[in-house]
């Protein structure tokens, strides 16, 4: 089940999967949306057996800079809703006998990128959302992992260095502050979400996977 605000882009996923797919469109922020999507998602296959938290925006400030407008945007984007679907979710997976809640957080959720204070704190929300949900509820055979990327080519990140001053130069800074020295690919965080929520990790839960190109361990 896709969901997102972007019904073309969500249709075209769907295309892509062939057969088994489906989309509805969701803003996150509506109030009784979380569980609508969750219980769209059980009356259409019969249960839920994955969630992924892939929801996020981004803005940047220092904590002497942000107004309350810009915080309660991000954390009601990147954090709340998460946490909303998360416990639609377990309530589906525990009577459906289990299931995996993928967090996506980031390396901003585990170091302090500069200048974006609040989706620092977002982000660090949500490697605590996954150690409560599988402390909580591993007894419900839920597990939860957080999957934490660096910079990686996704639209969010093409349009921040589409609008920079100096383009170049800003993908340049991106690009060196990595021992890597690249950006990541989505197939490269996709693949680290599928072996997640992949029987091989069953023994996985209330930690992080960090595919960052070692940024946070430089």
């Amino acid at each position: 089940m896709v969901t997102g605000r972007d019904e073309s882009r969500g249709r075209a996923v769907v295309e892509s999967l062939g057969d088994g797919g489906d989309f509805l469109a969701i803003d996150l922020n509506e109030p009784g949306s979380p569980e609508r999507l969750v219980d769209w998602t059980v009356e259409r296959w019969g249960r839920l057996d994955l969630l992924v938290n892939n929801a996020g925006i981004h803005a940047l400030g220092t904590v002497a800079d942000i107004s309350e407008d810009d915080y309660d945007r991000i954390m009601d984007v990147n954090l709340r809703a998460a946490v909303l679907l998360s416990s639609a979710a377990v309530r589906a997976m525990r009577s459906g006998g289990g299931g995996v809640i993928v967090n996506v957080s980031s390396e901003a959720g585990i170091v302090a990128v500069p200048r974006q204070v609040v989706y620092n704190v977002s982000k660090a929300g949500l490697i605590m959302l996954t150690k409560s949900i599988a402390v909580d509820h591993a007894k419900d055979g839920i597990r939860a992992v957080t999957v934490c990327p660096g910079t990686t080519r996704t639209p969010l990140v093409e349009e921040a260095i589409a609008g920079a001053p100096n383009p170049a130069e800003h993908e340049r800074v991106l690009v060196s502050s990595r021992p890597a020295n690249r950006l990541g690919r989505p197939e490269e965080i996709a693949s680290a979400i599928v072996y997640v929520a992949s029987e091989e990790a069953s023994y996985l839960s209330g930690t992080e996977i960090v595919v960052d190109g070692g940024y946070t361990a430089a």
